[in-house]
């Protein structure tokens, strides 16, 4: 048989022997199906290079929310590159636009140095104040375990983590189509007691 008959045959067969495989053999088992894209989750720039003095606190309070999320993460904005959150350093009482921002979208976070010349926490500040962005309004008074409850928790507070209901608000809010939603546009939310 000429060598290009053969290649036809083969690929006919090799054709056929698919569409009649069973389906059983021709799905993905859980086991080798793809892994969930990273395209899943959403991102979040955030640009602080004008909150000196706060970067570190910036900086631990992003990882507190990245430890504590799946659905979205906020990454530090390349040189160039828009930023979703602006975060500065400001005089003031912190404060910042209630979200869920989305991509795309635009939300402030002013960390304010009034409430650190009362003793309060800078990373608990910073990480209050990104709840914010990511849809969660503040919860006071409350206590020192609901991040939320800001400056109410007292100045010996030091907690920057979000509890289990803070969480689970936000990985709902980024949940699939969920981080299209519309925030509360223009609305900013100060953290005075």
């Amino acid at each position: 048989m000429p060598r290009s008959k053969w290649l036809a045959a083969v690929g006919t067969a090799a054709a056929v022997t698919l569409l009649l495989a069973p389906a059983s053999h021709a799905a993905a088992t859980p086991e080798t199906a793809a892994p969930i894209s990273a395209s899943a989750v959403t991102t979040l720039y955030y640009d602080d290079t004008r909150a000196r003095g706060w970067e570190a606190a910036v900086t631990a309070g992003v990882a507190s929310w990245n430890a504590n999320s799946t659905n979205v993460k906020l990454a530090k904005v390349r040189p160039g590159t828009r930023a979703e959150i602006q975060i500065i350093a400001t005089n003031g009482w912190p404060q910042a636009t209630l979200g869920p921002v989305r991509p795309g979208g635009q939300a402030r976070v002013e960390l304010g140095s009034q409430a650190v010349a009362e003793g309060h926490d800078k990373t608990r500040i910073a990480a209050h104040e990104i709840g914010h962005n990511l849809g969660l309004p503040d919860t006071k008074p409350g206590p020192c375990s609901q991040l939320m409850s800001g400056s109410s928790a007292g100045i010996s507070c030091k907690n920057s983590v979000p509890n289990a209901t803070e969480r689970s608000r936000v990985e709902s809010y980024y949940a699939g189509r969920a981080a299209t939603r519309t925030p509360a546009d223009g609305r900013i939310l100060v953290d005075a007691p």
